[in-house]
């Protein structure tokens, strides 16, 4: 299991990297006026310059890829669904929400850390639930297959 996690975290590497700077551009579409904005512009004052500030968020966008990647391979434990569960909830975002702080995408105050934390636990919850139902509606067909390949 070690040697899978650390494949998925090297593909996950490059793909948070690019997540990070798709989001990027969709920001910029929405709110940059016709400017590209590659990132905060709190971030870009705090590191000293532009260059800077998009390097760490790369990095930082790269761990956050590696970390949900490598820690996929929870889901194909022999734990239940609630220890799964909250163990990959607990992992991300740990690296999510020190991510978030540090690249300035949520405001630096209690307020603005429990208003990030719970967007980030109402879109957890959302695609749980999605993957949940896509499982089931697996299942159910595999079981309908093997139930109509019996009868045949």
């Amino acid at each position: 299991m070690k040697k899978e996690m650390i494949k998925r975290g090297l593909f996950g590497l490059p793909v948070g990297i690019t997540i990070g700077y798709l989001i990027s551009i969709a920001v910029s579409l929405l709110w940059g006026n016709g400017y590209y904005s590659p990132c905060v512009p709190e971030m870009v004052l705090v590191m000293g310059n532009e260059i800077c500030a998009v390097i760490m968020q790369t990095v930082l966008c790269g761990l956050l890829g590696v970390s949900f990647a490598a820690t996929s391979c929870i889901w194909e434990t022999d734990w239940s669904l609630v220890k799964q569960t909250g163990v990959y909830f607990t992992i991300n975002s740990i690296v999510m929400m020190p991510t978030a702080y540090f690249t300035y995408w949520m405001e630096h105050s209690v307020t603005g850390f429990v208003t990030y934390f719970g967007i980030f636990f109402l879109i957890f919850v959302i695609m749980w639930i999605i993957m949940l139902l896509i499982g089931r509606h697996n299942v159910k067909a595999m079981n309908d297959k093997l139930s109509q390949n019996r009868t045949d």
